[in-house]
């Protein structure tokens, strides 16, 4: 973890200035992408960000959109900013600067399970607002040379942070067992065509390794038959999840990461995970679910206070974007919110420990 304050550059940020500089061209089209349902999440924020020194934890900034409405809505607020992505972290604290943010912000490389380190580095014993925004970033997505995207051809990488080494996806489908691949697509991307396409990778490796992301398209197109590409989106879509997936490590990142935010939260702090997909959205549920359940007996005809759980649910289920933003951002289509407060009595039960 490199922690990077909103003063001048550090070491780490000038190690990777050159990233920033060569994505420079991405800004503006990266900017002009809305926050996702941000007018949702600054009203399930707005009660716990109204002390002066509050903190709201973005643990993944991206190009800071959702970190620049909040510290816009709540001028009491400080950001602690995280990101894995060391060129995005750049343009992050750029755009905050440029917003007249200087001063109030902390921004950290780091991967969001780490939470609790990064609350130390920012000396910061707890934050009052907290926000995960799973999946890729517009940044991301719209920098063509980190092969996210099926819909371009690139460098077979998909890696959050391109700067700091691991596997590719690349090495992953030129590397691994049939078995293993087929795993991954099914457990990861959901794909009923799994094996199918793990079959076909294999046999295309054996004449010439992937490099190239559309060389991977191909072949996943070939795999699927006719009939079962008419609906359901691109037919690259679901292997491409599974592999960005697989190369960082993303679902085992993320149920470390809810146990971290939720023990950070202050007494009557939210937390707030906006996830893209149904394995995503799957994990939140169930963690938020095991946090909001009484520990008390069914039988009981009465709930004793000790026995009541640590935190409520801010709304039943998981909220979508509406129509409207639906229509004229499009990242929002797929996005499930659901948010949790840390009760007031959390911090009472504590101390009578």
């Amino acid at each position: 973890m490199d922690d990077q304050t909103s003063g001048s550059a550090g070491p780490a940020a000038r190690e990777h200035s050159a990233a920033a500089a060569g994505a420079h061209s991405e800004r503006t089209a990266a900017e002009m992408h809305a926050p996702v349902m941000e007018r949702e999440l600054l009203d399930i924020f707005a009660p716990a960000l109204q002390a002066p020194g509050s903190v709201y934890l973005d643990c993944t900034l991206g190009m800071a959109g959702h970190a620049c409405a909040v510290l816009a809505a709540n001028p009491e607020a400080r950001l602690v900013g995280i990101d894995r992505d060391s060129a995005a972290l750049e343009l992050a604290r750029g755009r905050l600067t440029d917003a007249g943010f200087d001063g109030r912000f902390s921004l950290h490389h780091a991967t969001y399970d780490e939470i609790p380190e990064v609350l130390d580095a920012a000396k910061v014993a707890a934050a009052d607002a907290i926000l995960m925004d799973l999946g890729l970033s517009s940044f991301q997505i719209d920098t063509r040379d980190r092969g996210f995207a099926y819909s371009v051809d690139a460098p077979l990488d998909m890696r959050m942070n391109a700067s700091g080494g691991g596997a590719t996806a690349a090495d992953l489908v030129n590397t691994l067992e049939e078995q293993e691949l087929t795993r991954i697509l099914s457990q990861y991307g959901e794909e009923r065509f799994a094996r199918r396409i793990a079959r076909s990778i294999v046999q295309r490796r054996a004449e010439q390794p992937f490099t190239r992301s559309g060389d991977l398209v191909e072949v996943i197109d070939r795999s699927i038959p006719a009939k079962s590409k008419r609906t359901g989106g691109h037919p690259a879509k679901r292997t491409f999840q599974a592999l960005r997936i697989a190369v960082n490590d993303e679902l085992d990142i993320l149920q470390d990461a809810l146990e971290a935010a939720l023990g950070a939260l202050a007494d009557g702090g939210r937390l707030a995970v906006e996830s893209y997909h149904s394995l995503e959205d799957r994990m939140v549920k169930r963690a938020f679910t095991a946090v909001t359940t009484s520990s008390a007996p069914l039988d009981l005809p009465v709930e004793l206070p000790e026995l009541a759980p640590d935190y409520r649910l801010v709304h039943r289920g998981a909220k979508q974007a509406s129509a409207q933003e639906q229509e004229t951002n499009t990242r929002s289509a797929s996005v499930r919110l659901r948010a949790v407060e840390r009760t007031a009595r959390t911090a009472t039960s504590q101390e009578s420990r």
